[in-house]
């Protein structure tokens, strides 16, 4: 597989009127950009690929479907919040907070094309892409929602409700230039209310899709 090359030092984190839009909407533009930690000194990047929107309290496989708590209270703004929650006993699952201040809706992210830090990634997944034992697969890095947060160490305790708009934020998106040729739109996955609605987006041909 061919990673791509990416310049990010110049790069700043999206502004805030960006995730202050239909969660639709949004997830459509997020496709391409770029998904940035700063881990000490050290950068971990990856293009976005796949996402799915989620509308908030009148979504019912939504977590705000219930109303705002303690623990779904990223969701409701203000835009640009990270929502980190934690499914299945065993990953955690990374969102952002979407339209204005106290409405609920928010973006799941799915899967990242790898770019910068993938040795890094590999390590913080425990496994080996060295080519001598046939481990070479690049779509393990960040393909699905849990290994995605698990390559980039997000976790609820770290990352919920950091602002990703901030400059001084260990994790943010940032927008260099690039455009899909063509987006599909499916059902949403691995759910089971509202599982028709056509809410998950993602890069058409992209081979680091999590589900094809």
């Amino acid at each position: 597989m061919k990673i791509a090359k990416v310049s990010l030092p110049a790069l700043d984190p999206l502004a805030r009127d960006f995730y202050s839009r239909d969660p639709r909407l949004v997830s459509r533009d997020l496709l391409g950009k770029i998904l940035v930690r700063r881990n000490r000194k050290r950068i971990l990047s990856g293009r976005i690929v796949e996402v799915e929107a989620y509308l908030g309290q009148d979504d019912p496989a939504a977590h705000s479907a219930c109303g705002r708590t303690p623990r779904n209270a990223a969701l409701f703004g203000p835009p640009g919040l990270s929502y980190v929650y934690f499914i299945y006993g065993n990953h955690f699952c990374f969102n952002v907070s979407c339209l204005p201040d106290g409405e609920a809706g928010g973006v799941l992210f799915r899967a990242l094309e790898p770019l910068i830090g993938i040795q890094e990634m590999a390590e913080a997944r425990g496994i080996s892409l060295r080519r001598d034992n046939g481990n070479n697969d690049l779509r393990k890095l960040t393909s699905g929602p849990g290994r995605l947060a698990e390559a980039l160490g997000i976790n609820r305790e770290r990352d919920n409700e950091k602002d990703l708009t901030s400059v001084r934020s260990d994790l943010f998106i940032a927008d260099d230039g690039f455009r899909p040729d063509r987006v599909e739109i499916t059902a949403r996955v691995g759910i089971t209310k509202a599982v028709a609605h056509p809410l998950r987006y993602l890069i058409a041909g992209n081979e680091y899709v999590s589900k094809r």
